[in-house]
């Protein structure tokens, strides 16, 4: 047998050739490798010269891989077209080799060898057991062991949720042929009834009957639609609350039962916890210029839009939302021109009363249907030149007749009602001041406070205390007054234009404040008379808020902005904490309690006045 190898060098090419005979012994090979080589050169190939053997090529090595294609494209959903690819896999494999073998040196094998001669001296028929020897075990020639593995099953979980059932109720019927026959009977009956009905009317000319009796058919059959559709809407109302409910389920627990733990390590501060949102897509871009409680209902606010800015004016929306559905408004009212404030009467609670920036004044009717107001001013009526700025629904006056005043910067206050009503009242100006106002003194002011250096932007009586009002302004300030004295009880300067101001209706000492930089501020001056208890940021920086009311009965505020969103948030326990008592005596409660509260601190600012006199 004949073996040959090939060496190939720099210049020349070596062939070393072997002859073996058949049944050779292995070192009788290599004494006949070692003597019996011999040097071939093969016949092509190329003869270089010394120049030429010595010249050096140079290769530069990348990363690139030349064969790898530039021109894929993929589609892209976002721009709807096919888009090249930038970046190309450039690698390219030219042998994969998946083994188990591992090196026989390692830690790990050394780790699976030595439990395998555990395991196999725990065996008994092994010859270890049986002699008490270890055998010796012959090493691998390869210096490797083989290495199984398998991957461990993810441990099954389960998961699961589980909440209250709503109440069911069983409700069966039968639908039997006469009672079908029963039910079509009876609708003709009412068609029947209908048709003399209207044959019983007299008129005067004959096309007139024609045209006046297809209208009443027509009116007759949307009649009985309509009726169908209002059940539906019904339905429908309150399978929306329920589905609203359900995915604002956390938002609703929170308001009921969460209390902020974290009180009883502070001894005055307190927290706003968010919870709902309001929104409206025909409010977008829309201040929020006007916030009202609904006494009646006190789940239910109304907010107007508009806008402050002069540049700016068009059209303007009427909303009322509800606690119980965050997603929509229950009513809109589109108006065409913005709204600056609202009330609500507080007995007759469908009754609203509205100002616009282009001083009129109108009265929407939310049992009417419709858009349009039940009474609006013009320019015969009396309305105002310039926008109005505050409404405020009074007591009926003699003869049952509702009615309301209105103030604008026109400077009038109007009356809207033919009967005067003895009522003192203030109004705020542009440069500052207030004007204490008597209905039965129409001509003259009672009297001028100098209350601010900028515009006033709100000015409201306290709920308990006749004598005390707050006032604040776009000068960073808010003043708590006494009506008899001419200079502030208090006042707090905020660091930023204050746009509305609220006082609690749950204590004669508490207010809230809101700022164009986006903070809350609550006030207790029963806890703290220099500082807030409160100071929240509770939006961007860049939106302004414009105003803020108090829930009447939960423990719960809205505040507006000027993006047209309405955010609510909780009290926490310490922004309506009620004093401690002893044990066995009882908490007093009552207006009596609140206007004693407030008047106890009026009369630690009085003494120093009646000491000087």
């Amino acid at each position: 047998m004949q073996d040959a190898f090939f060496c190939r060098g720099s210049n020349e090419t070596v062939l070393f050739v072997q002859d073996k005979e058949d049944g050779m012994e292995h070192g009788d090979e290599w004494d006949e490798w070692s003597h019996g080589k011999t040097l071939t050169k093969p016949p092509d190939q190329l003869e270089l010269t010394e120049a030429e053997l010595n010249e050096t090529f140079t290769r530069i090595l990348t990363a690139t891989n030349p064969h790898a294609p530039q021109n894929i494209v993929r589609y892209s959903f976002k721009k709807r077209s096919y888009k090249p690819i930038s970046a190309v896999d450039q690698m390219a494999v030219h042998f994969v080799l998946e083994g188990n073998l591992l090196y026989k040196d390692s830690d790990e094998a050394r780790r699976q060898m030595a439990k395998q001669e555990v395991e196999e001296e725990d065996r008994p028929d092994s010859a270890a057991s049986k002699t008490g020897k270890k055998e010796q075990k012959l090493t691998n020639q390869i210096n490797f062991c083989e290495r199984a593995s398998q991957t461990l099953n993810n441990p099954p979980r389960e998961r699961n949720c589980q909440t209250e059932p709503p109440p069911r109720c069983n409700f069966s019927a039968i639908a039997n042929q006469w009672e079908i026959y029963d039910a079509y009977v009876e609708e003709l009956q009412k068609q029947e009834k209908n048709k003399e009905k209207q044959k019983a009317i007299p008129s005067k000319k004959d096309d007139e009957d024609d045209d006046r009796g297809k209208k009443k058919m027509i009116l007759m059959e949307t009649q009985t639609q309509s009726d169908d559709l209002c059940k539906m809407a019904k339905a429908t109302k309150i399978l929306e609350r329920m589905v609203n409910q359900n995915i604002y389920g956390d938002l609703a627990i929170d308001f009921k039962y969460y209390e902020d733990c974290s009180d009883e390590f502070r001894e005055q501060e307190g927290t706003l916890l968010p919870l709902w949102k309001f929104q409206c897509d025909k409010a977008k871009k829309l201040t929020v210029t006007a916030l009202c409680w609904n006494k009646k209902y006190q789940d239910l606010f109304a907010a107007g839009m508009g806008s402050y800015d002069f540049s700016k004016q068009g059209r303007g929306v009427l909303v009322f939302y509800t606690l119980k559905n965050s997603s929509f408004p229950e009513y809109i009212y589109p108006t065409n021109c913005g709204i600056m404030c609202l009330d609500i009467h507080e007995q007759v609670s469908y009754l609203v009363a509205v100002g616009f920036y282009d001083g009129c004044v109108a009265v929407y009717n939310l049992k009417e249907d419709g858009q349009q107001p039940v009474y609006q001013s013009t320019a015969k009526t009396g309305k105002h030149t310039d926008p109005v700025w505050q409404v405020r629904w009074q007591n009926d006056d003699m003869d049952g007749n509702h009615n309301f005043y209105s103030v604008s910067s026109d400077g009038r206050v109007v009356s809207w009602t033919l009967v005067k009503i003895n009522h003192l009242f203030l109004v705020g100006t542009q440069e500052g001041k207030i004007h204490k106002c008597f209905k039965t003194y129409s001509s003259q002011y009672l009297e001028t406070y100098d209350a601010h250096t900028l515009a006033v932007d709100a000015v409201k009586w306290n709920h308990f205390h006749p004598k005390v009002f707050i006032s604040c302004s776009s000068d960073w300030t808010v003043k708590i007054w006494d009506h008899t004295i001419n200079t502030p009880m208090f006042t707090f300067e905020l660091y930023a234009a204050v746009g509305d101001v609220a006082w609690a209706p749950y204590s004669s000492t508490v207010f809230a404040a809101v700022t164009v930089n986006g903070k809350v501020h609550i006030f207790d001056l029963n806890v703290n008379k220099y500082e807030a208890i409160c100071q929240q940021q509770v939006v961007a920086k860049k939106t302004k808020l414009t105003h803020i009311e108090f829930n009447l009965v939960h423990p719960l505020i809205i505040v507006g902005d000027d993006q047209g969103y309405i955010t609510s948030f909780k009290l926490s326990p310490n922004l309506r904490k009620q004093p401690k008592m002893k044990k066995g005596e009882e908490l007093p409660k009552g207006p009596e309690v609140e206007i004693a509260k407030m008047e106890k601190l009026l009369s630690l600012l009085r003494e120093p006045e009646a000491s000087a006199v």
